[in-house]
C-alpha cells in the first residue's frame, strides 16, 4: 500500500504508515478487566486507544511494544464517540531499511510550521541591527552561536504552549518582534521618561526570556522531560546563570547586566509562575506581557483547532480553563 500519513486518514480509511508508540499503560476496567492504553503519533495527530485482553494484539502489545519506539502499522483510522480509534491490521518495528521509504524521526515530533534555520536567522537579525550597545549585542550573539543547534529543535514546554520542535524559536521570534513594536512605540509615547526606554535592553530580555529553557527541558523520542536541573530549578534561574556566564566575557557594564538578569528572572510576573521578582523596570514589563500573549495566543489557537465540542463555544477543558467562543455558524 502507498504511505499515508497517520494526521492525514480519514475517518474509516485504512494506510500504511510509520507512528511513535508515546504511551502504554495496563489498566483494568470497572469489572476487574485488565487491558493496555497505548498512544500512537506522528508530526500531526496522536491517538490513544484501548487494547483489550481479548484482542489478537494483547500478547505482543504486553511483550513487545515499546514506548518510545517507532512503527510501521497498517490500520483503519476511526473516529469514534471516545475519541480517534485504530484498528490495527499489521504492526512491526521500524529498520534501517525503511528509511528507503521516506522514514525520518522527525515525521512523527510535532514541529514548528516554520523553518527553524530562517527563524534563527531572522532572531539573529533582529539583534544585530536593534541592539546598539556593543557589549550587550556581544553577549546576545556569544549565546545565540554557542546554542545554535539546539535552538533548532527545543520545544518551549513539555505541554500548553509551543510544545514542539522548534517551539522555543518560535516562541522567542514571536515574542522578539512585538518586544520590537512596543518598545518603539512607548519610546515615543513616553519621551521624557527617566531614565529613558532601553528598547535594546527590552529586545535583548525577549531574546534571553527562555534561554534557560535549553537547559531545563530534554527531548525523549516519546516526550519532553525535565533535566534535574530543570526539575529542581527551573529555567528562570539557569537562564540567569547563562547570561552571567556569556556576560562575563562580553564585558557587559554592571548595571545593565543587573536589569538584563532582571528581565530573565521577572518574565512570569508571579511567584506561583516561577518569578521570585514581578517586573520591577520598564523593560522587564514590555518582555513579560509580549512573552504571556504569546503563549496565550498559542493556548487559545490549540483549543480552537483541537475542540470537537458541537456549538459556538468550545468545552472548558483546556489549559485556559475557560471556554472560547467559535462563532455561531458553528450552532
Amino acid at each position: 500500500m502507498t504511505l499515508t500519513p497517520l494526521c492525514e486518514l480519514a475517518d474509516g480509511q485504512e494506510g500504511d504508515f510509520f507512528a511513535l508508540l508515546t504511551a502504554k499503560e495496563e489498566l483494568t476496567t470497572k469489572n476487574g478487566k485488565p487491558y493496555f492504553k497505548v498512544g500512537f503519533r506522528d508530526a500531526g495527530r496522536e491517538v490513544s486507544f484501548p487494547v483489550w485482553q481479548d484482542s489478537p494484539w494483547a500478547a505482543e502489545c504486553r511483550s513487545a511494544w515499546t514506548p518510545g519506539v517507532f512503527y510501521k502499522l497498517r490500520a483503519v483510522y476511526r473516529e469514534t464517540g471516545y475519541g480517534p480509534q485504530l484498528e490495527i491490521r499489521k504492526i512491526r518495528e521500524v529498520t534501517e531499511a525503511d528509511a528507503a521509504d521516506g522514514f525520518d524521526p522527525a515525521m512523527c515530533r510535532p514541529q514548528s510550521r516554520f523553518a527553524p534555520q530562517e527563524m534563527f536567522d531572522q532572531l539573529s537579525a533582529i539583534a544585530r541591527e536593534r541592539i546598539e550597545d556593543a557589549p550587550l549585542r556581544r553577549l546576545i550573539e556569544t549565546l545565540l552561536t554557542a546554542n545554535h543547534h539546539a535552538l533548532l529543535s527545543c520545544p518551549a514546554a513539555r505541554h500548553n504552549h509551543h510544545a514542539f520542535a522548534g517551539g522555543l524559536l518560535e516562541h522567542t521570534l514571536s515574542v522578539t518582534r512585538t518586544c520590537v513594536y512596543l518598545a518603539d512605540k512607548y519610546a515615543e509615547y513616553y519621551p521624557h521618561l527617566q531614565p529613558p526606554l532601553d528598547k535594546g535592553l527590552v529586545v535583548a530580555g525577549a531574546i534571553l526570556h527562555d534561554i534557560g529553557k535549553l537547559r531545563e527541558l530534554q527531548q525523549q523520542p516519546e516526550a519532553t522531560t525535565y533535566t534535574p536541573e530543570g526539575g529542581l530549578i527551573g529555567h528562570l534561574l539557569l537562564g540567569r546563570d547563562m547570561v552571567r556566564e556569556a556576560a562575563a566575557e562580553a564585558g557587559l557594564a554592571a548595571e545593565r547586566l543587573l536589569r538584563l538578569e532582571h528581565l530573565v528572572i521577572a518574565h512570569q510576573r508571579l511567584p506561583e509562575w516561577g518569578s521570585p521578582k514581578p517586573p520591577m523596570t520598564p523593560e522587564a514589563l514590555i518582555v513579560h506581557h509580549a512573552d504571556d500573549l504569546d503563549a496565550k495566543y498559542n493556548m487559545l489557537f490549540t483549543i480552537l483547532r483541537d475542540d470537537k465540542t458541537a456549538g459556538p463555544l468550545t468545552s472548558k477543558r483546556n489549559v485556559l480553563m475557560q471556554q472560547v467562543f467559535r462563532g455561531l455558524d458553528e450552532v
